[in-house]
């Protein structure tokens, strides 16, 4: 039997919110850092965020591997931050779920177990499933624990799916919103035009995933003729690597954009132009160049340079800066320091009563 959803967290999820994806915070010699791990649930939260999102891509996915076995650790320690935070606000919790249906199944289990209220479910890693497969494995999924859809791009794992797998997905009564991070514009438009056609078009919220397209996902109405009708339908929030960074200055531009769409768009061509500056920061620090080898370790090295990790380390050993990677960190600082909330993050560690020695690598 499925979990069932507060009205404030209903509410929160469909008017949209800023939900960052949580790292993995590690020591030299690759064990966790609790310490670490758990500070930066404290950031997000105390950075205005109205979510976070566990044990996903930027989360490291060999977490899952039965030698490291690290997903449960990281589901708990940040319920635990959240609970004892005793926020008077709802405040979203994704636990990412992957693998065959059998691991998924448990996957759900465990993150129902640990209170959270969204499986992130992805669809990579599973070439030999057929959509129909997929279909029936996200039925499975969706009788545990609300469902928040997954479009992950190839380049990192995920897979092409189609218009019809969309439409059928959108049908499944538990899903309740899909991310799309397909980066890219013909494949972004496929979800959105299926859910627009399905009957739950009104249940379902759609988050961009895009990190390269951030902004004008979120100021762009999408509109179809459905049945000789008009269908509007827009991405309300984000779910989000990039926002794992700068955060507070991402809630910053968040409610801008909001402010924006309720205004008629005005101020919407300055809006766009940031979303260009918010598409440069993104390219250096996921690592576009050289195919998002160092995507997870340029989100790491701002937050080694902020003092909230200790270093750029990784799970996986091609997982790394690449060559040039942070002198071009160094050039978004210079370029974009509107963008950058290291000042808050100083004044945030001091108030956790946290005394680090930033280590270079």
């Amino acid at each position: 039997m499925s979990i069932k959803l507060n009205t404030l967290i209903t509410e929160l999820l469909q008017q949209g919110t800023v939900i960052p994806a949580h790292p993995l915070a590690l020591n030299r010699d690759l064990s966790i850092n609790e310490t670490r791990q758990r500070l930066l649930t404290k950031y997000y939260i105390a950075s205005g965020a109205g979510g976070v999102a566990v044990g996903v891509h930027t989360t490291q996915f060999e977490i899952r591997k039965p030698e490291i076995n690290l997903l449960e650790a990281v589901l708990r320690m940040a319920a635990e931050e959240i609970e004892q935070a005793q926020l008077t606000k709802a405040f979203i919790k994704v636990a990412g779920i992957c693998g065959p249906t059998e691991q998924a199944v448990n996957e759900a289990k465990l993150a129902v177990k640990h209170g959270y209220h969204f499986g992130l479910l992805s669809m990579g890693g599973l070439a030999a499933y057929t959509e129909t497969e997929l279909i029936k494995r996200a039925i499975s999924i969706a009788e545990i624990i609300p469902v928040f859809g997954f479009y992950l791009q190839p380049a990192v794992g995920g897979r092409l799916l189609s218009y019809e797998f969309w439409r059928s997905f959108a049908e499944i009564p538990n899903v309740q919103a899909i991310k799309v991070a397909a980066f890219n514009r013909y494949q972004t438009l496929d979800v959105v035009r299926a859910v627009c056609d399905s009957s739950r078009r009104n249940e379902i919220a759609l988050y961009t995933g895009n990190d390269d397209n951030i902004v004008a996902d979120l100021l762009t109405p999408y509109r179809f003729k459905v049945n000789g009708q008009q269908v509007e339908k827009r991405f309300v929030g984000g779910l989000l690597g990039h926002w794992a960074v700068w955060t507070t200055k991402a809630v910053e531009l968040f409610g801008e954009i909001k402010s924006c769409v309720a205004n008629d768009y005005a101020g919407a061509e300055k809006l766009l132009s940031k979303g260009v500056e918010v598409t440069d920061l993104n390219a250096v620090i996921f690592d576009v160049n050289n195919s998002f080898k160092g995507c997870i370790a340029g989100i790491h090295e701002v937050l080694r340079r902020q003092g909230l990790l200790e270093g750029t380390w990784c799970l996986s050993p091609e997982e790394e800066l690449s060559l040039g990677q942070s002198e071009e960190i160094d050039r978004l600082y210079k370029m974009y320091p509107s963008y950058t909330d290291d000042d808050f993050v100083k004044n945030f560690i001091i108030e956790s009563g946290m005394v680090f020695n930033q280590v270079k690598q």
